[in-house]
């Protein structure tokens, strides 16, 4: 499989095969050949961060050893809280399609792991695990596999040099250089993403830009912020959920190669573009999109994973949207949501479905009229697109949830009929008509939480979540502990209000 693209994979281009093909001979070949003196296992706590461990190989009996048989970690400091300390040790075993060279440590083949427990079963309660078997029941009852992938929003904090150029307010979409001044940062993210994680569609610049921010935090204080996206590829929930964990990795690494800050946090500043971070689905059956009909209409299993959306859209809030500040984002006549709803390319809309070339191929024979080309055939490129989630998911358990909502649409008799009723045409905040019989999403983390108390069943139901997983989601929103935040906010005013309002939404910069 020589590939001769510059972003290939360079361990698929090295082994001259795919990487679902990679077995442990291959990857001791990479580590002889390319002078590895390190392998470093990468996985995700419960705080939704990527943690590592680096094992030096003075020996080739090293390497095999590890790559057969992983490591051990403190499963009550990586799960602290959920796992006891008399019974804290976790294997982490090595996905040996996941492998890639490191970017920042030269020398290191680096992996993503899974968890195992003493008995060597996949650790029950785990984020990556949950997701894996929510996946796998999905697929095991219905007969199909639900990809996914993430829109990476996130701002890029610099230190401000010469006042050139400088993009109005509110209006940095698709800007290109000399208006913004990351483009260079930003090409290496696609870069070192593409060749790692392998899925990439596309980066842009993004709506938002704050010319000079004021923060208690030294981290941002007095710098230039430039809102980026990064929109990820569809593959199979879990490996979703990894590229979006790994992705951020990557992201927060250049960006600090470049005295930058790249923060996904909810909410930087009033008034300007919120940082969301919208997860788009689709339905695969014997490898074929399933979410239209062959007339590229949508499909009925595609209005079953939106119905199924639907029932779960409050308390996804639980793993989708858990600081304070991420409800000073989900505010109304904003693009982000703030009622039960779905409709066809409509940013106003909780669900979107967006321009897809479900009905329509072959475009380029518009625009250049006079040159023959083969028509490709391609798969259907359609997706379901909820625009809840902000950078402060739990990549894993939002996907988990996300695939737990997709098996309740094709279990509930129900399902076809919420999706019928919660369809709108038109702009949800310009036509108030549109949204008096809607669901209201949660305004605070607290009433997130009440409401997961209230839909546990949802997520338990199957055993795909464990009740200390659930457990876990509902304290940490408790302890943002923003009950009363909207009428403490509204007694404040001038600076006073300016000022709390900052500390808010500046306290959670690398939350997940």
């Amino acid at each position: 499989m020589n590939n001769p693209y510059a972003l290939a994979n360079p361990i698929s281009v090295f082994l001259n095969k795919p990487k679902e093909d990679f077995t442990r001979e291959d990857l001791l070949k990479v580590i002889e050949k390319k002078n590895i003196e390190r392998i470093t296992f990468h996985y995700t706590a419960l705080d939704g961060k990527l943690k590592e461990l680096q094992i030096p190989l003075p020996a080739r009996s090293n390497a095999e050893n590890v790559l057969t048989e992983g490591e051990r970690v403190d499963g009550s400091s990586l799960f602290k809280g959920m796992v006891d300390t008399g019974l804290s040790d976790l294997y982490i075993v090595p996905v040996w399609e996941s492998a890639f060279l490191n970017p920042f440590i030269p020398g290191s083949l680096d992996f993503v792991c899974r968890y195992l427990t003493s008995d060597g079963q996949l650790a029950p309660f785990t984020p990556d695990n949950v997701l894996l078997n929510a996946y796998d029941d999905l697929k095991e009852k219905t007969g199909l596999e639900l990809h996914t992938f993430g829109e990476l929003e996130f701002y890029l904090f610099y230190k401000p040099e010469l006042n050139l150029y400088i993009p109005p307010k509110q209006a940095s979409y698709h800007a290109s250089s000399p208006f913004v001044k990351t483009s260079k940062v930003l090409a290496e993210m696609l870069k070192e993403i593409t060749q790692i994680v392998g899925l990439v569609k596309y980066a842009h610049s993004e709506v938002g830009f704050i010319d000079l921010i004021e923060s208690a935090s030294e981290e941002i204080n007095g710098r230039t912020g430039e809102q980026v996206e990064i929109e990820l590829l569809s593959v199979p929930a879990p490996e979703a959920a990894d590229s979006i964990v790994i992705s951020k990795w990557l992201i927060r690494n250049i960006a600090a190669k470049y005295g930058m800050i790249a923060t996904f946090t909810p909410k930087l500043e009033e008034g300007i573009a919120g940082t969301g971070m919208h997860i788009h689905t689709k339905l695969k059956k014997n490898g074929k999109n399933v979410i239209t009909d062959k007339n590229g209409n949508l499909s009925t299993e595609a209005k079953k994973l939106i119905g199924g959306l639907c029932d779960y859209a409050d308390s996804l809030t639980a793993f989708g949207n858990t600081v304070a500040s991420s409800y000073l984002r989900l505010v109304p006549n904003q693009e982000a949501p703030t009622q039960v709803c779905w409709s066809d390319s409509n940013r106003s809309a909780m669900i979107r479905v967006p321009l897809g070339w479900s009905k329509i191929s072959n475009l380029a024979s518009v625009v250049n009229k006079g040159h023959k080309s083969t028509p490709l055939e391609i798969d259907s490129m359609q997706t379901v697109e909820i625009r809840t989630p902000d950078g402060s998911a739990n990549s894993h358990l939002l996907m988990a949830g996300i695939t737990s909502a997709v098996g309740y649409g094709f279990e509930n008799k129900d399902s076809l009929a919420t999706t019928e009723k919660l369809y709108i045409k038109g702009n949800i905040h310009k036509d108030k008509s549109l949204n008096k019989d809607l669901g209201k999403l949660p305004a605070s983390c607290a009433e997130s939480a009440k409401i997961m108390r209230m839909k546990r069943s949802l997520y338990e139901r199957n055993g795909i979540f464990p009740p200390s997983v659930i457990d876990y989601a509902i304290n940490a929103l408790e302890a943002e502990n923003d009950k009363e935040l909207q009428k403490h906010l509204s007694e404040l005013s001038g600076k006073n209000r300016a000022i709390e309002i900052k500390r808010i939404m500046h306290k959670d910069l690398h939350k997940n």
